[in-house]
């Protein structure tokens, strides 16, 4: 549930970074050009549902929520606006959850490698959610200076424990760790 209070108090206090539409939405794609040290955490495209059904077992798709088609064509089109404006990618990182590793290879960017630390902590205990965010904040971390943008795949809340932002399906929250190696919330992307 705690990421359920995070969405309520991020709601009722207008946290959540400046918002990327397209008043400014030029801005932004050039700060992604420009600035390889940046990090867009990604929630995975459409999969109806929420959470995982019962008998979920990771490696095995069908018993898991996985993308719709709806999900499939928006994560096709992510990957389409990331390559139509040029933005360097590094690498591209996934939960091993299918529909985070389906959604990494749907956008087409790169090879996309599945990452233990990006699974959900929908519903992990306090320790386990605790440790995932500080690999994932390591990762970031480790990112600076790069020689282009990284993409993490994920789930709403994961970006939540790590940002304060609980983005739609496909949407996605910028980053970078600052030199003294805090992560810094610089917008969003909202999902197409």
């Amino acid at each position: 549930m705690k990421w359920l209070t995070a969405i309520v108090v991020a709601a009722l206090l207008g946290l959540g970074g400046p918002f990327i539409g397209s008043a400014n939405a030029q801005g932004v794609w050039s700060q992604l050009r420009e600035d390889p040290g940046l990090v867009v955490l990604m929630r995975h495209a459409i999969a109806p549902g929420g959470g995982d059904p019962p008998g979920f077992t990771l490696g095995k798709c069908s018993t898991q929520r996985n993308l719709s088609a709806e999900g499939r064509s928006q994560a096709r089109s992510i990957g389409r606006e990331f390559r139509e404006q040029r933005v360097p990618i590094d690498a591209v990182l996934s939960s091993r959850w299918c529909r985070a590793v389906d959604t990494a290879k749907l956008l087409g960017l790169g090879t996309a490698r599945p990452k233990s630390s990006l699974d959900s902590v929908f519903t992990a205990s306090q320790q386990v959610s605790d440790r995932k965010k500080r690999q994932t904040e390591q990762i970031i971390r480790n990112h600076r200076g790069n020689s282009g943008v990284l993409v993490l795949v994920g789930h709403q809340a994961n970006i939540i424990d790590l940002t304060g932002v609980a983005p739609n399906s496909g949407g996605a929250v910028i980053v970078r760790a600052d030199k003294n190696g805090n992560i810094k919330v610089l917008g969003q992307i909202p999902p197409p």
